[in-house]
């Protein structure tokens, strides 16, 4: 947790627990199935946890925000996002139903009452969402036509509403379509772990 509580003292106590649960959890169910790669598991806090609340360093969700994790995979970034923002509501899709399982247990187990889950393709989602978040799922100009309608038009936070990516490495070729509209943030301004020397937050108003 310490990391975690570097970056967020502002934690309750419940949301301490929380995390301190993902962080005994997660390693229980990758003992069964591979949500997390077998020989990053010991780097969970930092590389999992900690990458999602990257977001957070971005932008603060207000309280009716509805966001959804397209691709969340075992629940990156939405769990963690969802413990951070107990009065901001998700939705985790993935087309793969094992790690969603996963999830959707952790989620159950630690009491979260803010996040719903689909298994299945984004094209069967129903519903508007403020933002869209995912976590290196696919090339930018592949994801931005599937998500584009589900973007509500009324916005509520800081930034309009759109597609907020956690991204790494050179992202010049990615965003070259999106080149005037397109904002990228360092982590390392924010987290000073050698992880996130080439890992940024990609926002793209929708």
């Amino acid at each position: 947790m310490e990391h975690i509580l570097k970056y967020f003292p502002e934690l309750t106590e419940g949301q301490r627990k929380q995390f301190e649960q993902l962080l005994a959890l997660y390693p229980e169910w990758n003992d069964k199935i591979n949500v997390i790669s077998r020989k990053d598991i010991d780097n969970l806090e930092v590389h999992h946890i900690l990458h999602s609340l990257g977001i957070i360093k971005f932008v603060k969700f207000t309280p009716g925000t509805r966001v959804m994790d397209l691709g969340t995979g075992g629940g990156f970034p939405g769990i963690p996002l969802a413990i951070y923002y107990p009065e901001v509501t998700f939705h985790l899709v993935d087309r793969i139903g094992k790690k969603l399982r996963v999830a959707q247990d952790i989620a159950e187990r630690i009491g979260l009452k803010n996040v719903t889950f689909q298994h299945g393709d984004v094209k069967e989602v129903k519903g508007k969402f403020d933002f869209v978040v995912s976590r290196a799922v696919m090339d930018l100009g592949d994801m931005v036509p599937l998500v584009k309608k589900f973007i509500a038009g009324d916005d509520r936070n800081a930034v309009p509403n759109g597609l907020i990516c956690l991204k790494g490495g050179d992202l010049s070729g990615e965003v070259a379509g999106y080149r005037s509209k397109v904002l990228i943030d360092e982590l390392s301004s924010y987290f000073k772990e050698e992880f996130f020397k080439t890992k940024k937050v990609l926002y793209l108003p929708l």
